[in-house]
């Protein structure tokens, strides 16, 4: 039998309260860092009531990571320091490097549902104070290969000789949003010096050949002890996000908004924040 990635661990996080009121599950967050670096953060959220979430997050800093929306179904109105502004629709990715500093908001519009998550991925150290850049990248911009069984749509990295709409400027990142039908499977082989989880949407999902399946709004972290992932949906099939980067291996300093290597660094932040400089021209 040939070997699969076997699971480190399983999460499914907490219900929270964000921003101004938004109710959302904090998947995993600061007391994971370790095992899933370089990814900080994942925040999922699934609702079919607007005031779950209509107050949003209002104006608010980060310097020293990148925050990634994916927006399945729903809208999201978004601005920023920067001048930007524009609106997530369902399909729609928005990838944000903060960088040396960045202040923007986030406010959720009434849909029939909203779905989708935020990821938070750390910048090297080296690219802390890199300039704050805003990729929008709609739904029409994201490539998808229909398959037997399954359809991949590729957010960033590459699958099958395919690039995805980005490739993570500071961490090479794999992101896909896979739909597997009823009891089909899925596979990829990723380096194993990767860091790999797979978030479950919807459905449920066996990572091996004995049909132990989890449930869905779990995060599934693997071990680094094979390149073959194996994903098999159950009878109602899976919708899963993969995602993949090599660990960075390097202290975090982390402050709310602000992830920074030391807690020098986090105090200089705050203090810029408090004195009008945190914006860098």
């Amino acid at each position: 039998m040939e070997n699969l990635r076997t699971i480190n661990k399983v999460v499914t996080g907490k219900n929270q309260v964000d921003g101004a009121g938004v109710k959302l599950v904090r998947v995993f967050g600061y007391n994971d860092v370790k095992d899933f670096d370089p990814f900080l953060m994942l925040d999922g959220f699934d609702s079919n009531n607007f005031q779950d979430y209509i107050k949003g997050f209002p104006w608010h800093p980060h310097r020293g990571i990148e925050t990634v929306t994916y927006l399945i179904e729903g809208k999201i109105e978004h601005g920023d320091s920067l001048g930007n502004e524009g609106v997530i629709y369902s399909g729609d990715c928005q990838w944000m490097t903060a960088g040396s500093g960045i202040i923007h908001q986030e406010m959720p519009q009434p849909s029939e549902r909203m779905l989708g998550v935020q990821l938070w991925l750390n910048l090297p150290k080296k690219d802390k104070m890199t300039q704050p850049e805003y990729r929008d990248i709609t739904a029409d911009q994201i490539p998808v290969l229909e398959e037997e069984g399954s359809t991949v749509r590729i957010i960033s990295g590459e699958y099958k000789k395919t690039e995805g709409a980005i490739q993570g400027d500071y961490v090479k990142t794999l992101f896909l949003h896979i739909d597997i039908d009823s009891n089909k499977e899925w596979s990829i082989n990723i380096s194993k010096d990767n860091t790999v989880f797979i978030y479950i949407v919807e459905g449920e999902c066996s990572f091996d050949k004995d049909n132990n399946f989890i449930d869905e709004k779990s995060a599934v972290l693997l071990n680094y002890d094979s390149e073959k992932l194996y994903i098999k949906a159950g009878e109602k099939g899976a919708r899963v996000l993969v995602l993949s980067a090599k660990p960075l291996n390097e202290p975090i300093a982390w402050g709310g908004p602000i992830v920074m290597n030391t807690k020098e660094e986090l105090k200089q932040a705050f203090k810029e924040i408090d004195e009008g400089t945190f914006i860098k021209k």
